[in-house]
């Protein structure tokens, strides 16, 4: 009690000195003894008595913002001293309700929730800790270094994911702008110009840039496998086995470039992925995964593949795909691969023949004559290649797809051969007019 007593006093002595000091203007001073009040209430272990002496001298009429400032710093350095989980959560809460509005302890915020946020999610409260994240929006915070904004929206991304919010989760993801990874941490940061905004240096467990630019793309990869867009999950693995750190490794990039060969595979055949195709193909590496190789071959040769001896070939390292990193390739993944070998089958078709009967091209590709029918028919609409069925005489017509320039030379040339037709029908019937003029005067 006597102890009670004791506190309360020199409280009571410290808040008259810090009205004195904040009355007349003194910014060191205030801020000592904001500092001493919360350093005497951390000492006394009076969790609660800190909290209402938080929000008292926040509240105090005149405040200095520098004071509330280094209060709420101060204070946040005891969070983790809290003897129990309600008393750590009590005093976040605390600084978070007086920081809220304040633009001068955004920073402070924003590390705030993201603390009370891991909380919730310990918990298993993985909805509250999302709803949590999305209430800052750090990429306006001018003061927070760019390596924690990155992590901060990264750790918004990773809980809607969990969330299965994958809208929201895209959203969020596009705020960060991938060439950002680009930029050469080694470089020396150039002097801030006078009038511009201070940045703040980023916290010891805010990973590097490049670990950043991993779990990023570990992060899309979880979204674009919700999508099952093949590509853009070969185009984030790309990405990955591209940081220094992971080229380094052999334990680490074969795995990941075995990845990349597996969704080069599945991913629909158009421009983007033909070029993936051929730069992966000069990657030296490949050499140490030869049957991958000779995937990839397979798809560049323009040969018909059979599917029965492929998969009987490939069947054991898809199946080890869920043993290594990024685990299996997906629900759909042994579907689409067949389905893929088989569009593969019909572009091989389609450059060797420009006339086939359906018959003949479902015996080519092992299929039933309605499957090569409705394969035939999906790549047609999906403008993979040109061709038109005759159904009733059962004849495919395969066509090279022309561009505007081609199509635009064809009609011109047709309009002059036209044009030279009636050029010449005139001058025959005015050649027999002048003719049958002659013999009517004879």
């Amino acid at each position: 009690m006597e102890d009670n007593q004791s506190l309360e006093g020199k409280i009571e002595a410290l808040l008259n000195v810090e009205k004195q000091m904040r009355l007349a203007g003194d910014v060191v001073g205030t801020r000592k003894a904001v500092m001493d009040i919360v350093e005497l209430c951390f000492q006394a272990k009076a969790w609660k008595t800190l909290n209402d002496q938080i929000v008292l001298l926040s509240k105090r009429r005149g405040q200095l913002k520098q004071a509330v400032t280094t209060m709420v710093q101060k204070a946040m350095q005891y969070i983790d001293e809290t003897p129990d989980l309600d008393t750590r959560v009590e005093l976040i809460k605390t600084l978070n309700s007086v920081s809220a509005g304040k633009i001068y302890v955004e920073i402070e915020r924003a590390r705030l929730i993201r603390k009370l946020a891991k909380i919730k999610e310990e918990q298993g409260l993985i909805s509250e800790a999302a709803d949590l994240m999305q209430e800052v929006a750090v990429e306006t915070f001018g003061a927070m270094a760019k390596t924690e904004k990155i992590a901060f929206i990264l750790e918004q991304v990773r809980l809607c994911l969990d969330k299965q919010d994958y809208v929201r989760a895209q959203i969020l993801a596009r705020k960060i702008s991938p060439r950002v990874f680009d930029i050469d941490p080694s470089k020396g940061k150039k002097k801030p110009k006078e009038g511009d905004a201070v940045v703040e240096e980023a916290p010891a467990d805010i990973p590097s840039l490049l670990e950043l630019k991993r779990i990023y793309y570990e992060h899309m990869i979880r979204y674009y496998s919700h999508q099952n867009d093949y590509l853009e999950i070969c185009r984030s693995y790309k990405a990955i086995y591209d940081i220094p750190a992971v080229k380094e490794d052999p334990s680490q990039w074969i795995p990941v470039l075995r990845k990349i060969c597996w969704y080069l595979v599945l991913s629909p055949h158009d421009p983007m992925q033909s070029s993936l195709l051929n730069a992966t193909l000069e990657d030296k590496n490949l050499n140490e995964i030869p049957n991958f190789k000779l995937l990839l071959k397979q798809l560049v040769t323009m040969e018909v593949i059979q599917w029965t001896s492929l998969w009987e070939m490939y069947k054991t390292e898809f199946e080890n795909e869920n043993n290594l990193l990024g685990g299996a390739l997906g629900d759909k993944a042994a579907e689409d691969l067949k389905l893929r070998i088989i569009e593969h089958n019909i572009l091989v078709v389609s450059k060797y023949y420009s006339r086939i009967t359906l018959q003949r091209l479902a015996e080519l590709l092992c299929l039933s004559f309605e499957e090569a029918e409705k394969y035939l028919s999906e790549m047609v609409v999906s403008k993979s290649l040109i061709a038109k069925i005759d159904r009733p005489v059962g004849v495919v017509c395969f066509q090279t797809e022309k561009d505007s320039n081609d199509v635009l030379n064809s009609w011109a040339g047709n309009l002059e051969k036209l044009l030279d037709l009636v050029e010449k029908s005139c001058h025959q019937i005015h050649k027999e007019t002048m003719v049958h003029k002659v013999v009517l005067k004879a």
